[in-house]
């Protein structure tokens, strides 16, 4: 579904990615995990096209996307949750939701979208007409999950959802992702929880200094020594 070939991007005179190799197969969550500063939100800015490669290829579905800019990538069928939520504070949950929709002309599937969010996350269903600047740090991240599925995508990059929530709304938005995959959404999900991560993937790869050192079954990772010892604290 995705193939990235030998990437290499960056920021000013700053390579955040050197030569970096991956591929997602469609039905997959697949995971990128590593340190701050490993390169996994540039990767993912990568594929979305905020940032342009300066050396090798991506192709989606087939179709070379490296080139493309951002807002059409969005309408190939990639969404992204980005670091931080990135909410509007000041427009209510179901405008945020609306503006996930900005490709969808049909109001009818408008509507299903919405309907299907609410299902997903009650929360929002019931916080629908509160601003999103008071929702609780969980709140917010399904809000951003639930704007990212408006766009009705059939490739979903995450970046960092667990980022600043209490263990057991991790565990929550764990759980919501794995629901979003059976529901026949593809995940590329970035994290530095390592340990969440892999036990919900399928495949995963270890990124450090840029530079892809590890690749393999989510299971065999979580029973590596190495990554036992630099990524999952013990």
């Amino acid at each position: 579904m995705l193939q990235l070939e030998q990437i290499s991007a960056g920021y000013g005179n700053i390579l955040a990615l050197k030569e970096v190799t991956l591929s997602v197969q469609q039905g997959e969550i697949v995971t990128v995990v590593g340190a701050n500063g490993a390169g996994k939100t540039t990767t993912l800015k990568t594929i979305a096209g905020l940032m342009h490669p300066r050396q090798g290829s991506i192709t989606y579905e087939g179709q070379p996307i490296d080139n493309l800019p951002a807002e059409k990538i969005a309408t190939l069928g990639i969404a992204m949750v980005p670091e931080g939520r990135r909410l509007f504070p000041d427009m209510t949950v179901y405008e945020n939701l609306l503006i996930g929709a900005f490709n969808q002309k049909d109001k009818a599937k408008v509507k299903q979208s919405i309907e299907r969010c609410y299902h997903l996350f009650p929360k929002l269903a019931e916080r629908q007409g509160q601003l999103a600047a008071t929702l609780s740090g969980g709140e917010q991240q399904m809000a951003a999950i639930a704007r990212a599925l408006m766009a009705q995508p059939r490739l979903l990059l995450l970046d960092e959802p667990s980022l600043g929530l209490a263990p057991i709304l991790v565990k929550t938005v764990f759980h919501l992702i794995q629901e979003i995959n059976r529901q026949g959404v593809t995940v590329l999900l970035v994290e530095q929880n390592s340990n969440m991560a892999l036990k919900i993937a399928n495949r995963g790869y270890v990124l450090e200094n840029g530079v892809t050192v590890m690749s393999d079954s989510a299971q065999a990772l979580l029973k590596s020594d190495v990554v036992r010892a630099s990524y999952l604290g013990e």
